[in-house]
């Protein structure tokens, strides 16, 4: 049997058994078709390189700045493939500290997570590996290193995998803004002290300098009656962004990734580190020569993030078509109710390389000696089974902010502090605040040992971090 006929057969096998679960079990019927177990091949290889190491770059208010970055730009290429596609990247490490590559928010094979000490081992200085998957699901995402990221990717390695629709919609334009802050020293470079007290005991590493793009003052310049996708990402160690898009006329219509149920108003929406939002906005074929201006509003003081200024030009045709917003997403409207088969209790104490701790259900991980290939020091990992719903709880049990951020699935909040919640879409990250619980619901469909953390840098670095076991 040829393997594409063998992996049809698995498929239908998949389908057969989730067919009865279903008659058994509600909440699988409910989640029937939200996203696809399996990718549809297309055929097409997309091969890309990719190499990590020390440069110098004009960033930030032009000056040069060094940084570390994937193939000498920050943030790093944007790689884009239509769904279904085989991507293949041939990377090569060239820093002088190991490193992996992590495929944030895409289902890949468990082997090509890059985790380190739990899927692959480290990427030694001069060594390459090859990342080889097909992506399952359209969507924004992107990629990281693994390993000391507290470090790494504050120093600039981050770039967007963009997986397009097998048949775009026809936006005028696809835009990336990439949301990043940056610590300066007072000589301008990247303050060289990482994992900080400070930063350990509060809500990660915050910087002076906040960027889209690698920039301070952003300008995308449309043309009237322009219908663009835009796709925000954030990359900081800790930040969270709450984007105000003002008078704008734009819309949510995708989270983490996947489409949500409706298009949705953006305001309210809070980026945890780790977080996308895919916004459809048009540019009304008034606004000749206006400037909209795009402001973060999640601290005290509004910070500016990017200005859309609109040309004097005639304005152009909008491009008509529905809302890609249509998503199939599960109500699970008792879920919350019922007993969670996984509660991670997430806390610090005193002790360990840096003083502190953070914690999941008492147990800090330990990287040093995952660094060092000693599977020794893996927590035990949680039990989920493949293809079965799950309810699983985060209780916050300290004052700080944690982007929960689990790997190898997509989940949906069902309640917040006890109070139920309809989100009409799916995430892997989200945001507790101090002594929040968040339920969720998920129905895991990729098999392997997947990581389940904080995406504040610092926290997972110093110790949040545990496992979950789909089988």
């Amino acid at each position: 049997m040829s393997w594409t006929r063998a992996v049809r057969a698995l498929a239908l096998v998949a389908v057969a058994v989730a067919a009865v679960a279903g008659r058994a079990d509600p909440r699988l019927r409910e989640f029937a078709g939200a996203y696809p177990a399996e990718a549809t091949p297309t055929g097409v290889v997309r091969s890309f390189t990719l190499r990590a190491a020390p440069t110098e770059i004009p960033l930030l208010d032009g000056r040069p700045l060094r940084v570390w970055a994937y193939d000498g730009r920050v943030p790093g290429p944007e790689l884009r493939v239509r769904v279904g596609d085989r991507v293949r990247v041939a990377f090569t490490n060239d820093l002088p500290q190991p490193t992996t590559i992590h495929w944030h928010g895409v289902r890949v094979p468990n082997a090509m997570d890059g985790v380190p000490g739990v899927t692959q081992p480290p990427i030694e200085p001069g060594g390459t590996f090859v990342y080889e998957f097909t992506p399952k699901d359209a969507g924004t995402f992107w990629f990281h290193p693994h390993l000391r990221s507290s470090e790494q990717i504050e120093r600039g390695l981050f770039g967007v995998l963009v997986v397009e629709d097998a048949v775009p919609p026809p936006w005028s334009r696809d835009v990336v803004w990439v949301l990043d802050d940056w610590l300066l020293a007072p000589d301008g470079q990247i303050d060289p002290h990482f994992n900080t007290r400070h930063d350990l005991m509060m809500d990660g590493r915050w910087g002076n300098v906040v960027t889209v793009n690698g920039h301070t003052a952003e300008r995308l310049v449309v043309r009237a009656g322009e219908r663009l996708r835009l796709r925000l990402l954030n990359v900081a160690n800790g930040r969270v962004f709450a984007p105000d898009f003002g008078a704008l006329d734009a819309a949510v219509i995708a989270v983490d990734g996947l489409y949500a149920a409706r298009p949705l108003p953006p305001a309210g929406f809070e980026m945890a580190p780790g977080n996308r939002l895919d916004l459809d906005v048009t540019i009304p074929a008034s606004a000749r020569g206006q400037v909209f201006r795009v402001v973060d509003r999640f601290t005290r003081q509004p910070i500016p993030l990017a200005e859309i200024a609109v040309a004097d030009d005639a304005p152009v045709a909008t491009p008509q078509f529905a809302s890609p917003a249509t998503a199939r997403v599960p109500v699970w409207e008792d879920g919350a109710r019922t007993p969670p088969r996984a509660e991670f209790r997430l806390n610090a104490r005193q002790g360990g390389r840096f003083g502190i701790q953070w914690t999941i259900n008492d147990v800090a991980f330990d990287h040093e000696e995952m660094e060092h290939g000693s599977h020794a020091a893996l927590p035990a990992a949680t039990p989920l089974p493949a293809g079965a719903w799950s309810h699983l709880r985060f209780t916050n049990e300290s004052y700080r902010l944690h982007p929960m951020h689990v790997h190898g699935l997509f989940f949906k909040v069902l309640a917040r502090n006890g109070e139920p919640v309809d989100e009409p879409f799916w995430r892997d990250t989200v945001l507790l605040h101090a002594h929040d619980t968040v339920d969720v619901g998920t129905v895991p469909l990729d098999r392997g040992t997947w990581m389940v953390h904080c995406h504040v840098l610092e926290h997972a670095e110093s110790g949040m971090m545990t496992l979950i076991d789909v089988r």
